[in-house]
Formats: C-alpha cells, structure tokens, sequence
C-alpha cells in the first residue's frame, strides 16, 4: 500500500504574511496563490495549504523533521527573529532546546499561534 500525506490546510488571518513566514524560518519559497491558498511546499512533497480565515484559529502544531545542519540554521533564523522558543510542545521549558533521541529539537510559534517544531530525530528513534 502506498500513502502519501499531499497537503494540509493551515488557517491563519493573513496568508500570505503566514506563509512568509514559516517560508523565511524554514529557508523555503513560496508558491504562487492558487485558488484561495498560498502554499509553501516542504522538500518531502508535503504542501501547507495557507487559507485565511476571518474566525479564531485554533492553534495546530506541524512538526519539521530537519538535518543537523539544517536545524543550525533554522534555529539561527528564529533567535535572529527574536522569536521565542521552547524545548517541550507544551511551552514549560523557555530558552531551551531538548535533545530527545539524541538529536535536537525546539518549538516555537507562527503569528497564528501554531505550535511549530524542528527536531533532528523522529521520536523513539534513539537513546
């Protein structure tokens, strides 16, 4: 059997600025407006479909499985942002990273209020 996930639906009030930014953060492009999306297209195929919406958001979290060099300059990005990030996905561990698995991992949030992370290694993968 062969499944794929092809793309999500990411709500956020300005689409364009939202897809900005994870662009920016992530070192990614975005794609040309299609239809009522701006997507931002991840290097495994997947693409994050920004619609914007004129309710709340409720807060999503995507995590971005990434290189260790790749994460270097990921988290360069988000300290020269200012942004604040944290080693745990329920945002108790402020300033810090986690080195679960024997990789490195943080989280940190959208303008939205999506819960992002960049992690090293897939959860349960190592010591």
């Amino acid at each position: 059997m062969t499944i794929e996930l092809n793309h999500a639906i990411v709500h956020s009030h300005d689409k364009k600025a939202s897809a900005r930014f994870l662009a920016d953060i992530l070192g990614l492009e975005v794609s040309p407006q299609f239809g009522p999306f701006v997507p931002v297209q991840i290097p495994n195929g997947v693409t994050l479909d920004y619609a914007d919406t004129t309710g709340p958001v409720t807060a999503q979290h995507y995590a971005f499985l990434v290189s260790e060099e790749d994460f270097d300059e990921i988290f360069g990005r988000i300290e020269a942002a200012g942004l604040t990030y944290w080693a745990d996905p329920y945002h108790r561990r402020e300033g810090e990273i986690n080195t679960n698995d024997g990789g490195r991992g943080a989280y940190f949030e959208d303008p939205n209020g999506h819960n992002l992370e960049i992690l090293t290694r897939p959860y349960g993968s190592g010591s």
